[in-house]
């Protein structure tokens, strides 16, 4: 037991590094493209526009889909059925590779309508089609992870992740400089070939992780040959399964999703009412390509957490042991919790200095992204808890509070962005909303139905002050510093300093145990 307990540590561990670099690596490119010549916020609405339309229908065939095989997979491992836990896979792996073609054929024949009809950005056509076969691809990958995520083999994830990022950030910057040279810097080719790097780097993962399923096949051919509590089922029934457990977390995935394309459908549109269109589609690549991107960094850290969490959390529901359940769901929402609250803070107080270093050609967005951060705590949790109850088998519930989040999002981006006086930042309020909704609807779940004990000093109390002294000391020490530092080298120290100094409160708190 101890053995396997450092394996799911050391998995974990493995997702966060992964999780960090491909975010710093991805932060990269997203950099240079911004700063591009001939690309900047217009390349982004463009480039943008066609990954929201990819990622949502990505989400049909892909999306929740290593949560839910993992969830399945992890009962059937914790009882000894490892023959069931394989026939899961496999019959999950040929179901969802036929969704991801139809989701393929779909964007591919539909590109040119969805970009005229549906984005009013006929720009975007191209990015769709070089988009569209990455569906196929990552409905298999997901699969496949899924499968190991279940057997506790996170690295497997982590690896096949970070080579998909470095093949894409590499892909991406070559082939963008070759456009450009070519074209004279053609801003609609340049973004069309921003996202085909993307179909290129998904191919490499899949090629990356079946070659590493094959070579697992005698391993896996031993453990299901020493399977035991093995109860043979019809395909039929185990699809049913399947699809009962993976439906309803694509389909909260796909309202998360859809979240970002609430924004894509309304706010060129909005604005348009009183600003050229040209100026509206700045706004709108302001927000999806800077805004966006530095406050996904935050989710990202917690993503290896979620992930190595669903496993673990359905395994303490298949042996029925609630004490290591209650203690397992305070943990995670403790590493949440003290994960978003500093990075909420960090962006709030840097936000000017981090888009004047990041993105020194187009700066513009500081309200924004101070307003838009405010829901990385909200996401945050949310994220954790919408885990917590997949883990349990409760995935409906996420599903009607991204519903209810979703429709609320949708009125404020009509009401608020319509407003002249509030523009574009109506979309970031609708955010705030829409996340919050996500997050009581999930808690009041909790606390009402599973019996979750929260320790109210080291979870609650204890992090908001760990956060407050670390925000007075931000402050404090940024306006120190700017005196002796240009402002560049100031924003990189402080909060260097601010994250050390975060650290050590966490440690004098107490707040984590060993």
């Amino acid at each position: 037991m101890k053995k396997k307990k450092e394996t799911i540590a050391k998995g974990i561990i493995a997702l966060l590094f992964s999780q960090v670099l491909i975010k710093i690596i991805g932060l990269a490119y997203k950099l240079y493209l911004t700063n591009k010549e001939g690309f900047g916020d217009s390349g982004n609405a463009i480039y943008s526009a066609g990954f929201q339309i990819y990622a949502l229908l990505l989400t049909f065939s892909s999306t929740g889909v290593p949560n839910s095989i993992a969830k399945l997979v992890a009962e059937r491992v914790a009882i000894g059925d490892n023959k069931g836990a394989h026939r899961i896979f496999k019959i999950a792996f040929f179901t969802f590779a036929f969704f991801g073609l139809i989701g393929t054929m779909l964007l591919f024949l539909g590109a040119k309508k969805i970009a005229v009809n549906f984005l009013e950005i006929p720009e975007a056509e191209y990015s769709l089609i070089t988009l569209s076969p990455s569906i196929f691809f990552v409905s298999i990958i997901s699969v496949i992870r899924g499968y190991f995520n279940g057997k506790q083999k996170l690295s497997v994830t982590a690896k096949s992740q970070t080579i998909e990022q470095i093949f894409k950030t590499i892909f991406t910057i070559v082939l963008v400089e070759v456009v450009a040279h070519v074209t004279k810097n053609n801003t609609m080719l340049m973004a069309g070939i921003a996202n085909f790097a993307t179909t290129l780097a998904t191919i490499v993962s899949f090629v990356y992780i079946y070659g590493y399923y094959r070579t697992r096949r005698r391993e896996i051919g031993t453990e299901i040959a020493q399977s035991v509590n093995y109860v043979p089922t019809r395909i039929r029934k185990t699809l049913k399964k399947i699809l009962k457990e993976s439906i309803p977390i694509s389909l909260s995935s796909l309202m998360s999703s859809f979240n970002k394309n609430i924004d894509l459908f309304t706010i060129v549109k909005t604005l348009k009412r009183f600003m050229s269109e040209s100026e509206a589609k700045i706004q709108y690549g302001m927000l999806s390509g800077k805004i966006d991107t530095l406050c996904i960094l935050p989710l990202a850290l917690n993503v290896p957490f979620v992930t190595g969490m669903v496993p673990i959390i359905s395994r303490a529901v298949a042996i029925g042991d609630r004490e290591e359940l209650n203690k397992k769901m305070n943990f995670f929402l403790k590493i949440t919790i003290i994960i978003a609250l500093p990075c909420t803070a960090g962006l709030i107080i840097f936000s000017n200095q981090i888009l004047n270093l990041l993105f020194p050609n187009a700066n513009s967005g500081a309200v924004l992204l101070q307003i838009n951060a405010i829901s990385i705590f909200f996401a945050m949790l949310s994220q954790t808890i919408n885990g917590i109850l997949q883990g349990i088998g409760k995935s409906n519930i996420p599903l009607i509070s991204f519903s209810i989040g979703m429709i609320l999002k949708f009125f404020a981006n009509i009401l608020l962005v319509s407003d002249e006086s509030i523009g574009i930042k109506g979309a970031v309020i609708g955010n705030i909303i829409c996340n919050g909704v996500v997050l009581i609807i999930g808690m009041m779940y909790l606390l009402k139905n599973v019996d979750l004990k929260i320790d109210k000093i080291n979870l609650i109390l204890k992090p908001i002050l760990a956060t407050i002294v670390m925000s007075l000391f931000c402050i404090f020490i940024n306006f120190f510093l700017k005196n002796f530092l240009s402002e560049k080298i100031n924003t990189i120290v402080s909060i260097a300093l601010c994250a050390s100094v975060y650290a050590i409160i966490l440690i004098a708190l107490k707040i984590m145990k060993k």
